[in-house]
């Protein structure tokens, strides 16, 4: 298979037509990512050289199409210094990770596959850290499925924005305790969003930039399922204390869960560790059986495998779903659940993990 190394050395032979100097020496080809079959970079050009966009771009393709193991590429189009890029210094050139004003910690909620309820786990993680006395902001990344205004209770709300021309910012919604940005604040109900990576990379920079979050101990980031655009623009933009990785003990759950984590292990961030939902159903009128549905095991073989935490087995009760559904997170509208006990308890783990990252 072919590495990053190769892919670098590859775009070496992509030139600029009229210095003749490789685009990668010249700071315009940057960020070049392996995940097989997938190639992925960045092409950023000045302005005087956007007329070779088109030819550098194909050039790029063709090359990396040739390495062992590569059947994709994706050319993500920066901005140029002239457009005010966030998290690039300009020329082309890369300036790392840009922490966001008064964040103190970031930590993403992910998963490799949806209805695993990554959504779910963020959202009570969230609240569960607000009720250790943090001062909580969870944005919801999930651009194509955004649930976390429903499950908060606000989906029938539009966030403010205050200041003028570039200088505007969006002011998350509070919702018990905790305050939230999500695009389906800014959508109409069904409607979907059918963005290609650049746009859905613009819209995640500016939730993390452009949106007032004020002083915050933690920011928890809601990530879509899988490998995709988010979670490498998420990497890229901002230093990440940890990934949470959510899956459920069934077979199917845990392969794309390995994927996942893998890729956040190869993009150099780190996983705080595993969380295991749907671990066994808890009927309401026997609280103390357990009916594991879904097999058993699974989440503490996938942390076991990556050498992480285990953090929490999240049971499934009928009020984790009621709860989501009419906008109470577990953690309020039912404190002395298992549940409940096992999302606080889950907040603590994040809290010990993500400092010793640190």
């Amino acid at each position: 298979m072919a590495t990053a190394e190769q892919a670098h050395n590859a775009l070496d032979q992509v030139k600029d037509s009229g210095s003749g100097r490789s685009a990668i020496e010249m700071g315009w080809i940057d960020q070049v990512r392996v995940i097989p079959p997938r190639a992925i970079i960045r092409l950023t050009l000045p302005g005087f050289a956007q007329s070779q966009r088109d030819r550098l771009a194909q050039e790029a393709r063709q090359v990396l199409l040739e390495l062992n193991g590569i059947s994709e590429v994706q050319i993500e189009i920066g901005e140029t210094a002239s457009q005010g890029p966030i998290g690039q210094a300009g020329h082309g050139q890369s300036a790392g990770p840009q922490a966001i004003q008064g964040v103190r910690q970031i930590v993403a909620v992910s998963s490799g596959k949806g209805g695993v309820g990554k959504s779910t786990v963020a959202v009570n993680l969230a609240c569960a850290l607000a009720q250790e006395g943090l001062s909580v902001g969870l944005l919801d990344a999930d651009i194509y499925g955004p649930n976390t205004p429903t499950m908060l209770g606000v989906a029938d709300r539009t966030p403010e924005v205050s200041g003028n021309g570039a200088e505007q910012c969006i002011i998350p919604i509070e919702s018990h305790g905790i305050a939230m940005v999500s695009m389906g604040l800014l959508i109409e109900e069904n409607q979907p969003v059918i963005w290609r990576g650049p746009m859905l990379n613009g819209i995640i920079r500016q939730f993390l930039y452009q949106a007032y979050w004020g002083e915050r101990d933690v920011l928890v980031v809601d990530l879509p399922p899988g490998t995709g655009d988010a979670q490498l623009s998420l990497a890229q933009a901002v230093p990440i204390a940890g990934v949470v990785i959510v899956t459920t003990p069934q077979k199917v759950s845990l392969q794309d869960a390995r994927r996942g984590l893998a890729m956040f292990k190869q993009m150099g961030v780190n996983v705080l560790g595993v969380v295991e939902n749907m671990t066994a159903f808890v009927p309401p009128d026997q609280p103390e059986r357990r009916y594991a549905l879904f097999g058993s095991g699974g989440g503490e073989q996938l942390a076991m495998e990556n050498n992480v935490p285990l953090l929490a087995q999240i049971p499934m009760e009928m009020p984790v779903q009621e709860g989501g559904n009419e906008g109470s997170p577990i953690v309020h509208s039912r404190p002395e659940s298992v549940s409940a006990k096992a999302f606080k308890q889950l907040a603590k783990q994040v809290l010990d993990c993500a400092s010793q990252a640190s």
